[in-house]
């Protein structure tokens, strides 16, 4: 346990077991440690992972309950039930790990490890199931290392997952509450102790506004943005990528470089933050080309959604 603890003070990952299936955990303050998870899972896009924590005050230091959403805190935490609720400005959580999203999901698992962990860590761990992206999640020890193997730094071995299947995934909507997911919890159970029916959200819906980067110009900020410029034009605001800056970089109105290294892990970290900063700076942001390759694919996707057309 200690040495969990460590790895992730590191920014490092961790294999945690939970009553639902195994997490791969990381700092959710820590931006390139979220983006790890990513990197390690091979995950296609980046979708918002659930912060877990160790009690029903760390969870309202991070997101703003209301009365109904703390009703089901209060009868299924801990527990497999995951809440989407409005973050707190001063959360800390990275926004990589949000994705850039005003909410946040929030959950408290009641496997003892996780809790153990989760106590002496101090901090919300992101972590989402610990397998490769498209694979079976992970439900024991031995699934974590088979498939992530020396992307994780140490797996902590409890045994078969009780659960075996994700957390229910409930959003505070401002009609009352969304499944976003089926889970651990049942819906009906759910519905009793909230005193309403849940509304079913299909999240292959595109016009669905609870469906995280479905929605083509989600991410979209309030400056046009330029993909894969070849020439930055005077007045423009600049991302960066590299350590080589595109001609016309020297009239940029600013300029933030998302890894002067060329290392997509702290672009992915970083990219969120940036493009809230540059908006604002100019009409226009020019983006450098970023390879495609591991992270850089899915930070290419954010990057065209954000360029889309706007309805």
């Amino acid at each position: 346990m200690r040495e969990a603890v460590a790895a992730l003070e590191a920014g490092q990952l961790v294999g945690m077991p939970t009553e639902t299936v195994y997490g791969l955990a990381a700092d959710a303050t820590n931006g390139e440690a979220v983006a790890r998870i990513y990197a390690a899972k091979g995950r296609p896009s980046f979708n918002p992972l659930i912060a877990h924590v160790a009690d029903l005050e760390a969870a309202e230091r991070l997101v703003q309950f209301d009365p109904v959403s703390r009703r089901l805190a209060e009868a299924f935490w801990p527990g497999p039930l995951t809440l989407v609720l409005p973050k707190r400005a001063e959360a800390g959580v990275s926004d990589l790990a949000t994705a850039g999203l005003d909410t946040l999901a929030v959950r408290m698992p009641s496997h003892p490890a996780a809790h153990a962990l989760l106590k002496a860590f101090g901090r919300p761990v992101a972590a989402p199931s610990a397998n490769r992206s498209g694979h079976v999640s992970a439900t024991t020890a031995a699934h974590v290392v088979a498939d992530l193997g020396s992307a994780v730094s140490i797996v902590l071995d409890a045994g078969p997952s009780h659960v075996g299947v994700e957390s229910t995934i409930v959003a505070a909507t401002p009609t009352g509450l969304a499944l976003l997911r089926a889970g651990g919890l049942p819906r009906d159970k759910i519905e009793a102790v909230a005193g309403m029916s849940l509304d079913i959200v299909d999240l292959a819906d595109p016009e669905a506004p609870t469906a995280p980067g479905q929605l083509a110009s989600h991410y979209a900020p309030g400056a046009m943005v330029r993909l894969d410029v070849g020439t930055v034009l005077p007045g423009e605001a600049l991302l960066a990528f590299g350590h080589s800056l595109p001609p016309g970089a020297d009239k940029a109105a600013v300029t933030i470089n998302l890894s002067p290294r060329g290392d997509l892990i702290e672009a992915a970290a970083r990219l969120f933050s940036a493009l809230r900063e540059l908006d604002g700076k100019a009409a226009t942001i020019a983006v450098a080309p970023i390879p495609t390759t591991g992270l850089g694919e899915a930070i290419v996707d954010r990057l065209r959604r954000a360029a889309a057309p706007r309805p």
